[in-house]
């Protein structure tokens, strides 16, 4: 099986000079990055590791997945975030389980062995969102095979024929969650295996909680009509 890797980056110059190294980038088929646009030197950087960086040409979340799965030459592709926050080297898993089958592969932050970045605070209020998200999303669609926790987190997994069967929305910030949803609807195999997640050491988030919240609300009352 042929299995691409996609580093997804925004202004991440410092993350990757953490993460890149440490990549095992032989493994992979494909390895390519799909910039938003970065003015930081991120593009330089990648390309100087010997990075092929496509320019995203329609602006949005959404459209950087759809964009790097239309590059994507591969049977699979691995989603990464270069933000230096997760081990790198857990990209090295998903071959197994894409062999063995399942569509969709979450590393989650959330599961047991799991590590969240709020897990030392007394309010976790990103983490129960998101663990909100997860057991509505799951309430609403799931009827079989494996719950998903962490319906959020960007490093994951997907087969090609699968992302595309979803027919995703080419607008939003909804993906990560979409990716969940729709395979409950299509009966995809799935699964997700825990991964320690630091704080990022360096930048700060390009999701606003308040915000990024209400839009991803709007997109599960959306899915409740959407065939």
């Amino acid at each position: 099986m042929k299995i691409s890797l996609c580093l997804l980056t925004w202004n991440e110059l410092e993350g990757c000079k953490i993460d890149v190294p440490k990549l095992p980038l032989n493994s992979f088929d494909q390895v390519f990055a799909m910039d938003g646009g970065s003015k930081d030197g991120t593009i330089d950087y990648l390309k100087t590791q010997g990075i092929k960086v496509y320019i995203q040409q329609k602006a949005g979340y959404n459209n950087a997945y759809i964009e790097a799965f239309q590059k994507c030459t591969s049977d699979a592709l691995i989603i990464f975030h270069p933000k230096g926050s997760v081990n790198p080297e857990h990209t090295l898993r998903f071959r197994e389980l894409f062999e063995q089958g399942y569509d969709l592969i979450v590393a989650s932050r959330i599961i047991n062995g799991s590590k969240n970045e709020e897990d030392d605070n007394i309010l976790k209020p990103r983490k129960w969102f998101v663990m909100g998200l997860g057991f509505v999303a799951a309430l609403l669609w799931r009827r079989e095979g494996n719950y998903i926790n962490d319906v959020l987190h960007g490093f994951r997994g997907m087969t090609k024929k699968a992302f595309f069967a979803i027919t995703p929305l080419n607008s939003g910030l909804s993906i990560d969650l979409e990716m969940v949803t729709r395979s409950y609807k299509s009966h995809f195999k799935r699964l997700e295996f825990p991964v320690q997640e630091e704080e990022r050491l360096d930048g700060e988030s390009h999701f606003k909680a308040f915000p990024t919240g209400k839009k991803l609300l709007k997109y599960l009352w959306f899915e409740i009509g959407r065939k």
